[in-house]
């Protein structure tokens, strides 16, 4: 009885001090025998890239999850942990605004009341053995497993979606800002950047598709070329999925992801860009100064749902620590309150768990007509998505969950939150959507940039068509003028040309950078020797990015342009700061001005260090951050694919990584075997037939047996 009292008092003792207690490897036990009912080999080519063949769907799912997690299990747990909102328990503080994200959001709720009801028994089996792949390979690793994560089970791979898709618009950069007190109209338009290691964000990305008409050999091309960061969560991974039951898909997918993303079948391809649509609404709510919980809506007080969020967060060595927090819901969405009042957010796609079974659709599809329909489920809240096929068909369309807001507000702000008629319930349909289909140009095109000019003839959706409330972006980005300025003058594009298009290294005469360069180098006088050479270098500059250039650094850190034109000011003191750093920083590293802009932008990656081209917002895109000496690339042009079809409907394609397969072994040779390729702008064949994938063999294996 003593001992047993003691026992409990000491176990009391401990969770009240925030001991982290014992926690067991697995939550349910696993066994080799729940794994015996798979049937599949994994090929592994010369570059290390996984051929997934099973005999069912659900056999190449748990293949492909197995693969991925021997070449990056760490990023997996991250985004189990994310979705699970553990992050903080076992990374601290700094990633506590996730664990109440996916509380405050009820991720879970959504998913258990959705899950077999939304989602088609035969995903729920992918996700499922997906699943599988992973708690197999956890099973067999377990000194890489974190306590209590594994099992896992379907659910946790559709969270997953559920999780992600909100932050890839922004809502966690909407959310963070009115948690600290920001100002709502700055958190409504905050810029997203990449800084937190477990960053959803995407940057951008391009995507060309030229019909037999417009190319000089009548094949169809497609350029599957998004930028995102090199490594985290939603750096790409290159897989090729097969199984007996039609699908045959090579492509890019995120850490957790079961289905190809982007690529291709032998029938179609397809990319996404990053669209910006209006999908986030702020509302200040009418607080009860006699009831803090009430909130005034249509002539009444109407109750806060209140609950409370509970986040574990790690402090040292084996303590942690619970943190408590308020979370409100009213009629709008969730809330938060801050010193400036209460904010109800509301947001497209919310409750939606289909992401997964669009996508499938779409890698199954095998025509047109069935992309189309696949993208008419408008699981997906966003994304310009181009499409191209083995019999010539090109398609765009400016893909979004836009609201039916009331046209007779201006919805550009903070919205009072006593008005059900600025609660809106319905989305256009996917008809109504910008669109285009087989342009008379034969040329398709989209670079984070305005639907209206997706093409160079008369096709082009007409802005007019559509109200200012959609909120769809018209700016063209300098990647989009590129695309524009290198395909609309020729009409019999070459396949060299398509490549070298791809590559492009230049800032268009008519980007952001080169108008305001013109108007500071016009404006610009010194007296200052090192700063009349730089001006001297950068009136010679051509705009070019290439390796070789020597005024790139100059003449970039001095403008610091934007995507949106009109979102650029322009500010001669603020420039002529910048070009005094520029000059100060070039001087210290290198000791002079003149200096290759590949001596100073690089690619790293273990003992890989080689030169760059490309820089932000060229076709070449590279994004890069500031070291002692050098500038590193971390995100921008990585995975990506140039498809085509032959007069005959033949698929050929080539593809490249920045790095290679293997995301997390630094001793394997495809940590960084794709690295000189993509430096010099080169890429890789992409194997689909197993005859070839036999012939450029590294290794074949089943799960568990390699």
């Amino acid at each position: 009885m003593v001992t047993k009292l003691l026992l409990a008092s000491i176990l009391t003792l401990a969770t009240l001090l925030g001991f982290k207690l014992y926690t067991p490897l697995f939550t349910e036990p696993i066994s080799e025998n729940d794994f015996l009912n798979y049937n599949v080999t994994i090929y592994r080519d010369t570059w290390g890239v996984p051929h997934i063949f099973g005999n069912k769907d659900g056999d190449t799912a748990y293949g492909l999850a197995y693969a991925h997690a021997e070449d990056d299990f760490k990023t997996i747990q991250d985004i189990m942990l994310a979705l699970k909102g553990r992050l903080a328990l076992e990374y601290g503080k700094d990633a506590a605004p996730n664990d109440y994200m996916v509380q405050l959001l009820k991720i879970w709720q959504v998913v258990e009341d959705r899950y077999s009801k939304d989602i088609s028994k035969e995903v729920q089996d992918i996700c499922e053995a997906y699943a599988d792949g992973l708690n197999h390979y956890a099973l067999l690793h377990p000194n890489e497993v974190i306590r209590g994560m594994f099992p896992i089970d379907g659910k946790d791979v559709v969270a997953g979606f559920v999780h992600r898709t909100p932050l890839m618009f922004g809502l966690d950069k909407v959310l963070g800002q009115l948690v600290i007190n920001e100002d709502p109209n700055i958190a409504l338009n905050n810029k997203l950047k990449i800084e937190n290691p477990f960053d959803n964000t995407l940057l951008g990305s391009n995507v060309i598709a030229v019909s037999p008409s417009r190319s000089a050999d009548q094949f169809t091309r497609l350029a599957i070329n998004s930028h995102q960061p090199w490594t985290g969560p939603v750096a790409w991974y290159e897989a090729h999925l097969h199984s007996e039951e039609g699908w045959n898909v090579n492509g890019g997918l995120f850490p957790g992801s079961p289905v190809v993303l982007v690529g291709h079948n032998k029938n179609l391809g397809w990319s996404h860009t990053v669209n910006s649509p209006d999908l986030i609404d702020v509302y200040e709510l009418e607080i009860n100064p006699e009831n803090k919980n009430k909130y005034f809506f249509e002539g009444e007080w109407k109750d806060l749902q209140v609950s409370k969020i509970s986040i574990p967060v790690k402090l040292i060595g084996p303590f942690s620590w619970t943190f408590h927090r308020e979370a409100l819901r009213s009629i709008h969405g969730p809330v938060i309150r801050n010193e400036q009042g209460a904010f109800a957010i509301r947001f497209s796609g919310s409750g939606e768990v289909r992401h997964v079974e669009q996508w499938f659709r779409m890698n199954k599809s095998k025509n047109l007509k069935d992309f189309t329909n696949a993208m008419k489920m408008m699981a997906l809240p966003m994304f310009n998505t181009v499409y191209a096929d083995k019999v010539g068909n090109i398609f765009y369309v400016y893909n979004a969950l836009l609201p039916k807001r009331n046209i007779n507000y201006d919805w550009s702000g903070i919205l009072p939150g006593d008005q059900e008629s600025l609660i809106w319930k319905d989305y256009y349909k996917f008809e109504e959507l910008p669109q285009v289909l087989n342009p008379i140009s034969g040329f398709l095109q989209n670079c984070n940039s305005s639907p209206f000019l997706a093409t160079d003839g008369d096709d082009n959706p007409k802005e007019a068509s559509f109200p200012k409330h959609m909120g769809i972006e018209t700016f063209q980005t300098n990647r989009a003028l590129r695309v524009i300025e290198l395909f609309s003058e020729d009409k019999s594009i070459t396949k060299e040309e398509f490549y070298n298009n791809k590559f492009d290294t230049y800032y268009s005469k008519n980007s952001v950078l080169a108008i305001n360069l013109n108007r500071f180098l016009n404006e610009a006088v010194s007296q200052d020797k090192d700063i009349n050479e730089a001006l001297k270098l950068m009136r010679n500059w051509d705009l070019n990015t290439d390796s070789t250039t020597i005024a790139m650094h100059l003449a970039y850190e001095t403008i610091r342009p934007v995507y949106d034109p009109a979102k650029y000011i322009y500010d001669y003191d603020k420039n002529m700061n910048r070009l005094k750093d520029i000059i100060t920083w070039t001087k210290a590293a290198f000791g002079k001005i003149e200096v290759k802009w590949g001596d100073i932008q690089r690619l790293k990656r273990g003992n890989t260090n080689l030169a760059l081209s490309g820089g932000p917002d060229v076709l070449r895109a590279v994004y890069s951050k500031q070291e002692v000496r050098d500038k590193v690339g971390i995100a921008g042009d990585c995975y990506f694919e140039i498809v085509e079809w032959d007069k005959n409907g033949n698929v050929f394609a080539q593809s490249i990584h920045q790095f290679g397969t293997a995301t997390q072994d630094s001793t394997s040779f495809h940590y960084d075997d794709q690295a000189k390729l993509f430096a010099k702008h080169k890429m890789k064949p992409v194997w689909m037939n197993l005859e070839d994938i036999k012939l450029n063999l590294e290794k074949a294996y089943h799960p568990g047996l390699e």
